[in-house]
This record gives structure tokens, C-alpha cells and sequence, in this order.
């Protein structure tokens, strides 16, 4: 295991570049090296460690909120640290959350399209009353109508038309909801109701989302890893022990003369 060294060194036991290790430092993502009386940047185990967890934190969350993490524990009290590697844990469980409720939902929605009986004027919605049982605002259900996720009817009233939102629209509002809350972007919202909309065929976005759970488990797993070192940072006395320096060749001939 490398106890000290150059850039070179450091990038050669970590697998990142020499200048991925100097970006990393310059951001604080790791501790300043360092110096020798030449100037040269001198890296322990410590960074290596770190570099470690970046990598593994970066997959957890993506390289931004990495850097930005392991820069501000740095900074941060124990107790605001804590609550900050909490959130991320916090976060991962919520997008699962939310995954598992659109994967349910598109569920539920396929499931309805063999049970409904046939819609009368009495299960339409006006979109104030769709807006209110979703717990969104009209103008995103105007807003999803323009990228064509939602298609409401129109009728006459004295004053011009109105929206009205029949069983097929309001089911289709429903998967948006859920696929939105998921983290889903508009494109491949519009995918999952194309496969809805092709007689109740969810496959595909059953899939992507059983895909999506999959990866946030490894995402899970990825955090746990960087977890140990993130105490340490925060704490350095839960930091396990430096293994010890290896003797140099004249401390190996002082033991070998005495």
C-alpha cells in the first residue's frame, strides 16, 4: 500500500490522472498535499483513501454533489456533517420511493385499462377539480397538454370552451404524476405513455423502471463504501489506523548491525 509519494504515485494507486489528483486537490476534494523543500507535491494514504471515496461518492450521487460533500465536511461541525451525509442517505431512499410508486402506478393504470366500464359525464374532471385530487397546480396540467402528455376535451360553455378531463386523460395524468416525481424528464415521460397508450403495453417502462430501483441499490452500496472514510473526515479520531511506515534501508541496517 502507498504511504507517500508524487502525483504519480498517488494517480498510479488511485486510477485517477496526475491531473484529475491536482484538480481534486485545488477543489478540496482532497486534503492540500505537501511540499518538499523543491516545491513537489507529496500524497500519503490519506489521499488515497479519499480519492477512494470520491469515486465511490461521485456514483452514490453524481461528481458535483461529491465535490461538493467532501469539501464542505471539511469545514462543517460534527453535527452539521452528520446531517449533511444523512441527507444523502435520505435522498437515495426517496428516489426509490418514488420509483417504486410510478412502478406501482403504471401498474395499477395497465390494470385499469381491462376493468374500466365505459365513462359516462359523470366521471369526467374539470381542471380545477384533476389539478386538486393530483396536488398540481393547472397550469402544469395546461403545460403537460402542450408537450402532449395529458389530452383533455374541450366543450362549449357561454363564455368559449372549457377542458374537461375524461377516465383516459385522468389515468394519464396519474402515470405523469408518478413518473415526475420519480425524476423522470418530459422525453421519457412521453415514452411510458406511448407504451400505455399502445393497449395497456407498459413493458418498456416497467422495465426502465426496474432498471432504475436496480441502480439505485448499487448507488446504496456505493455510499455505504465511501461511509467509513466520510466519518473520518468528519471525525478523524473513527478513523481506523495508518498502517505503519515501512523502515527505510537505514533503519534496516541499524536493526541488522545491532
Amino acid at each position: 500500500m502507498l504511504v507517500e509519494g508524487s502525483t504519480a504515485d498517488i494517480a498510479r494507486a488511485s486510477g485517477y490522472s496526475a491531473q484529475q489528483v491536482r484538480n481534486l486537490e485545488a477543489l478540496g476534494v482532497i486534503p492540500a498535499a505537501e511540499r518538499t523543500p523543491a516545491g513537489y507535491r507529496r500524497f500519503s494514504t490519506v489521499h488515497v483513501r479519499d480519492l477512494g471515496a470520491y469515486r465511490d461518492l461521485a456514483l452514490a450521487v453524481g461528481p458535483v454533489v461529491a465535490r461538493r460533500v467532501l469539501r464542505d465536511l471539511r469545514a462543517l461541525s460534527v453535527e452539521d456533517a452528520t446531517a449533511l451525509v444523512g441527507a444523502l442517505h435520505a435522498r437515495l431512499v426517496l428516489e426509490r420511493e418514488q420509483a417504486l410508486a410510478a412502478r406501482a402506478a403504471l401498474i395499477a393504470v395497465s390494470g385499469e385499462a381491462d376493468t374500466d366500464a365505459p365513462a359516462d359525464e359523470a366521471d369526467t374532471m374539470t381542471i380545477t377539480e384533476l389539478s386538486e385530487a393530483l396536488g398540481v397546480r393547472a397550469s402544469t396540467l395546461r403545460f403537460w397538454e402542450q408537450e402532449g402528455l395529458v389530452a383533455p376535451e374541450r366543450i362549449a360553455t357561454r363564455s368559449g370552451t372549457a377542458r374537461r378531463y375524461p377516465v383516459a386523460a385522468v389515468r394519464e395524468a396519474r402515470i405523469v404524476v408518478a413518473l415526475r416525481a420519480a425524476g423522470y424528464r418530459i422525453p421519457e415521460v412521453r415514452d411510458a405513455l406511448g407504451a400505455v397508450r399502445e393497449l395497456g403495453d407498459t413493458a418498456r417502462s416497467l422495465e426502465a423502471l426496474d432498471a432504475r430501483v436496480a441502480a439505485i441499490a448499487h448507488r446504496v452500496l456505493a455510499l455505504l463504501r465511501a461511509g467509513a472514510v466520510l466519518a473520518a473526515i468528519v471525525s478523524p479520531q473513527s478513523a481506523p489506523p495508518r498502517p505503519p511506515a515501512p523502515p527505510t534501508s537505514g533503519s534496516r541496517r541499524s536493526a541488522g548491525s545491532g
